[in-house]
């Protein structure tokens, strides 16, 4: 921020709080940009936890389980991994948060669906 940004984009998170604590302690501490929030809208599951590893990302238990069962039903996972992000999205909307950065991986349609459902339409 010091060298001029105007706003920041955050690594993939699972966990809501924990992107609401760390904005809050932003504000506290006089950063004052945007911190824009980055969703993975999960559709490998194996593949979204080899990531989290490597960004020492942490996935909740609650997201294990969810996913559970479904590495041979590829259709499942996806809407699974859609309904996580769309929560994710409303539940950081109505805590103030207007712009989202979408890790697509090559999958627009995932993206396009969540916007879609957000209620972001091309015009």
């Amino acid at each position: 921020m010091d060298a001029g940004a105007s706003r920041a984009i955050t690594q993939f998170f699972f966990d809501v709080e924990s992107y609401l604590r760390f904005r809050d302690r932003c504000v506290a501490a006089g950063i004052d940009v945007e911190i824009v929030p980055g969703i993975l809208p999960v559709s490998n599951f194996k593949q979204a936890v080899k990531f989290a590893k490597m960004t020492n990302v942490k996935i909740p238990g609650w997201m294990h389980k969810q996913f559970e069962g479904l590495d041979d039903d590829p259709v499942t996972r996806q809407m699974v991994g859609a309904s996580i992000a769309i929560d994710m999205a409303r539940v950081l909307s109505r805590e103030g948060v207007s712009d989202f950065h979408f890790y697509t991986l090559n999958r627009a349609e995932h993206t396009y669906a969540l916007c879609h459902t957000l209620g972001v339409r091309p015009e």
